[in-house]
Order: structure tokens, then C-alpha cells, then sequence
């Protein structure tokens, strides 16, 4: 993938009302050199994580652009430039391996990885999961650090596990507004509370517990609230599913009353709908949030997460 200009995502508005991020320009003074607290963030969840508890102290910038697949950025010269002017970096290690190591070559003075403020856990990396066992997890080059899940952001109880590592963080790193983002930093920490428990009584009662999606990007949502995610292994985003493991699905489908294939807006959707042809089951969307964009359900974190919960409902058969 070619090296792409590093853009803010323009909708990490945020849902407490802190502001909505500044386009970058190219200018180096975009990024460092401010007179607030400039923090680079590696892709969407970070920067709306840093936008919500810095909020007006800070300036915020992505080094992955709206609509690009994070697990491919690549890193440019200028960006590892712009990274050494900035005060902080967030990042999740093991997501993106040019983040992971532009970061660490940098001197940079405060290096915040989201990966080391909660529990990555290791959902496993072949075959498929059934109640009680771990959740299939799709591998990416280079993705999961061990064998560890980085899609920690799914859930938000580890969302807000790490906005609390953050808050502290950026306490530490910028005192003279430590008050307000510890205050802030509590605002987004019950809001994620509220979050949970509307995810935790919106699927407790439902049909079946199992849901096919072609990135197993949500083993933690998973786990959290008792479903099953089935991914389509051995596959990359723009690769068919062989036979055998249609097959399967289609039984298993049958077996736990599946009636949907999701597939998300950042990678093509030509394997789910192989899949629901095949099969004869629906096709919906389940975001990852790894970005957003015109076509996601919603301009925020929060409004897409309850564009997922309404999703799943419909899928699962929620009463």
C-alpha cells in the first residue's frame, strides 16, 4: 500500500461536547510546536481517546487517515518528523508494526501504548469458537504481539480501562491542566459505564448467541456478553472462503439459528456476501471502528457502538 498524507479524521467530534479536531496540514507546526499539549495518535480509537480527555488542551492528530485500513499504514518521513515534535504519542502496540516502531525510534518524551493499560488476552488464532471455548481470531501480519487480541476497544470496559491510563498519563505529562483531564476523564469513563450496560441489557435476552463476521475483530464484545463470533478463516479481507469452510458455516448456521453474515465499511464486503449467498443468510454491517467515515452508522465511537448494539439485536433475535 502506498504511503498516504496523514489526515485528522474530522469525526473524532466529540460526544462530550470537547470540540471536533483540526485538519492537519502539512506543516510540521501542525503537529508539534502548538502552545497545547500536541499528541499524535496512531488511529481513530486512539485520537478519540486523546481529543475526549484533552479536550481543549489539546491538539490531536492521527497518523492514519479516514478511510485507510490501519493494519496497512505505513509510516512517512514526515510523519516520523512530526512525531518526534509532538509531546505525546498514543498508540496500541501490535496493531500496526510501522506505528510500533516509528514510536520507539523516536525520542519522544511520553510514549503512551493502550496495550499496557488493560489485559490483552489471546482469543486464539485458528479454527472457531463455541460457547465456552475461545473466539476464532482472524491473524493479520504482524498484528497481535503473542498471540494477543489488540481490538481491546470493542469492549468498553477495556475502552475505558485505557482512558483511564491515558487521563492519568496525560495528568503526568502536562500538569498545569491535570484537574481537567482527570474531570474529563471521568465524563467519558461513565459515559463508556452507560455504554456497557445498554450492550449488557440490549443482548441478554436473545435467539441465538452466535454471529458470523468476516473480521474477528470483536472476541472481546464477544466475551463480554456472552455470544459466540464465528470468522471466516484463512482468508484476507478481499479472498472468497474456500468450500469446506462454507460448508461449515452453513451448518453451523443451520444448528444455532444464524441468520446474518456481517462484514465492515473499511474492507471490502465481497467475502460476506460469498458467504450469505452460499448460505442463504442476510448481510449487515458490524464496525470495528478502526476509522470513520461518510459511510459509517454514526459520526463518533459512541453512535456507531449503538449502531452495532441495534445490529446484533436484529441479528441474534434480541427480545
Amino acid at each position: 500500500m502506498n504511503v498516504r498524507r496523514r489526515l485528522i479524521p474530522a469525526a473524532v467530534a466529540s460526544a462530550l461536547g470537547l470540540g471536533a479536531l483540526t485538519a492537519c496540514s502539512s506543516d510540521s507546526a501542525a503537529t508539534g510546536n502548538t502552545d497545547k499539549f500536541d499528541v499524535v495518535a496512531s488511529f481513530y480509537p486512539m485520537a478519540f481517546l486523546a481529543q475526549q480527555i484533552g479536550g481543549d488542551h489539546a491538539n490531536v492528530t492521527s497518523l492514519t487517515e479516514p478511510g485507510q485500513e490501519p493494519h496497512d499504514l505505513e509510516i512517512s518521513t514526515k510523519q516520523r518528523a512530526q512525531l518526534e515534535e509532538a509531546d505525546a504519542a498514543l498508540y496500541l502496540k501490535g496493531l500496526q508494526p510501522a506505528v510500533d516502531e516509528a514510536v520507539g525510534q523516536t525520542g519522544i518524551k511520553t510514549k503512551i501504548d493502550a496495550a499496557t493499560l488493560t489485559h490483552l488476552e489471546d482469543h486464539g488464532t485458528g479454527g472457531h469458537s463455541h460457547e465456552g471455548e475461545e473466539a476464532h481470531v482472524e491473524e493479520h501480519s504482524d498484528e497481535e504481539e503473542n498471540g494477543r487480541d489488540p481490538h481491546v476497544w470493542l469492549s468498553p470496559v477495556k475502552y475505558a480501562e485505557i482512558a483511564q491510563g491515558v487521563g492519568k498519563a496525560f495528568e503526568k505529562a502536562d500538569p498545569d491542566h491535570a484537574a481537567d483531564y482527570k474531570k474529563n476523564t471521568e465524563a467519558l469513563v461513565t459515559k463508556l459505564k452507560g455504554l456497557d450496560s445498554d450492550f449488557e441489557n440490549g443482548l441478554r435476552n436473545t435467539k441465538t448467541k452466535v454471529f458470523f463476521t468476516n473480521h474477528a475483530a470483536f472476541g472481546y464484545l464477544a466475551e463480554r456478553y456472552g455470544l459466540t463470533q464465528e470468522a471466516i478463516s484463512g482468508v484476507d479481507p478481499d479472498s472468497e472462503p474456500s468450500g469446506a469452510r462454507v460448508r461449515e458455516l452453513q451448518q453451523e448456521a443451520k444448528a444455532d439459528g444464524v441468520t446474518t453474515v456481517f462484514y465492515e465499511t473499511l474492507v471490502s464486503d465481497k467475502t460476506a456476501k460469498t458467504l450469505a449467498r452460499d448460505a442463504n443468510l442476510r448481510t449487515d454491517v458490524l464496525d470495528p471502528i478502526e476509522g470513520i467515515t461518510d459511510t459509517s452508522r454514526g459520526d463518533d465511537y459512541f453512535q456507531v457502538m449503538e449502531a452495532n448494539l441495534k445490529a446484533l439485536q436484529k441479528a441474534l433475535g434480541a427480545k
